[in-house]
């Protein structure tokens, strides 16, 4: 972003632009992601856009950070203590595919079709070390134990199989459908709750 906003007034005002950006690339992708257009759907002027996103690309790049924020912010609600393995799976699926039902077109479009910049492809980044963590530690849960380097290769498993099948729903516009729905809970909970992994 070009400059933080500070007040509410500018922070509603960023909110409304990056809303606006997600809608445009969810239902017209790449080609319709233009600034006279995402001003336009937002209600400001041209200039409060570039005030704020000096191009559509650091706009992208808030969008992009904003889903992450939105999904990490969804998984920490989910927690694998005191539930099994298949109600902690349903429910993480359940709230990944609501998160990823806002604007459903969005996800192909970011994967696909929009640039990005070398921050969101560091595997190292801090929100890929806490997604990460956050698998591990719900394998340890199950494993009655500390996270091990065991866990986060496991825990890099089931987020890939999560990521991708959700992502691929999204790319194909059923993510709404409840049958893949079903068989990744069974797919991820059935891999948790294999007791034998050590």
């Amino acid at each position: 972003m070009r400059k933080e906003p500070r007040q509410a007034r500018s922070r509603a005002t960023v909110e409304t632009i990056v809303q606006a950006g997600a809608r445009i690339l969810s239902d017209e992708g790449w080609a319709g992601f233009t600034t006279n257009r995402i001003a336009e759907v937002a209600g400001v002027s041209i200039g409060s856009l570039y005030q704020y996103f000096p191009d559509k690309l650091s706009l992208v790049d808030a969008i992009r950070h904003r889903h992450l924020d939105d999904s990490m912010e969804v998984m920490r609600r989910v927690r694998a203590d005191g539930v099994s393995p298949a109600e902690f799976t349903a429910q993480l699926v359940e709230a990944v595919v609501a998160a990823h039902s806002i604007y459903p077109g969005l996800h192909r479009v970011l994967l696909d079709e929009a640039p990005s910049s070398e921050e969101y492809r560091n595997p190292h980044s801090e929100f890929e070390n806490e997604y990460l963590s956050y698998y591990a530690q719900a394998v340890a849960t199950y494993r009655k134990r500390p996270p091990s380097a065991a866990d986060y290769a496991a825990g890099r498993v089931i987020s890939d199989a999560i990521d991708g099948v959700i992502h691929n729903a999204a790319r194909r516009g059923n993510i709404d459908d409840l049958a893949m729905q079903s068989e990744l809970v069974r797919l991820v909970s059935l891999y948790l709750g294999d007791d034998r992994r050590t």
